[in-house]
């Protein structure tokens, strides 16, 4: 989901000794030119994917026939808040 080297070791294969220049490996340099993961997902930093997480909403509401009865109602999330909590292994409708 990130811009991150996912295959270090491939990045790690193309150095040519350990005070070399750290270099990507060829799916990070694709995934960056490309801005999609191979999922389908647009590829993010780690700030416009906390941009993204944070518009998902958890309302409270009530009804005019029962104002003491309070419910939970959870947005429906996108594609990609829905991988990223995948990746985390967090359930959205159990964070407070």
């Amino acid at each position: 989901m990130l811009y991150d080297d996912a295959d270090r070791e491939a990045a790690e294969g193309l150095r040519e000794s350990v005070v070399a220049k750290a270099r990507r490996s060829p799916p990070a340099v694709e995934k960056e030119a490309r801005g999609v993961t191979e999922d389908g997902l647009p590829v993010h930093s780690f700030q416009s994917l906390l941009a993204d997480l944070v518009t998902l909403t958890r309302n409270s509401a009530v009804t005019a026939l029962n104002e003491d009865h309070v419910f939970t109602v959870y947005a429906r999330p996108t594609r990609v808040q829905t991988r990223a909590f995948q990746l985390l292994g967090v359930n959205p409708e159990r964070t407070q």
